[in-house]
């Protein structure tokens, strides 16, 4: 599979959304509080969402992939990954 990261961290309400290539079908979805909780974890640095390595960015995505999946976990969360 291939993804697309749409991030727009510059604005008053941030952003990241990971979406499926083929389809457009967004697969995952991180607002403020999510960004804000990847950054004090060290999981989430901003300029690596610049890069041009395909092993960093697909490092990226699974590191977030996986966030998902916890989030999902917690008791307070009531889904999946959207």
């Amino acid at each position: 599979m291939t993804y697309l990261i749409d991030a727009w961290l510059d604005r008053p309400q941030p952003y990241l959304h990971i979406v499926d290539c083929r389809t457009g079908a967004v697969c995952a979805r991180f607002d403020a509080s999510d960004l804000e909780e990847l950054r004090e974890q060290g999981e989430l640095d901003p300029t690596v969402l610049n890069s041009s390595e395909p092993a960093v960015l697909k490092e990226l995505i699974r590191t977030l992939f996986l966030f998902c999946y916890a989030r999902a976990l917690r008791p307070s969360h009531g889904g999946l990954l959207t």
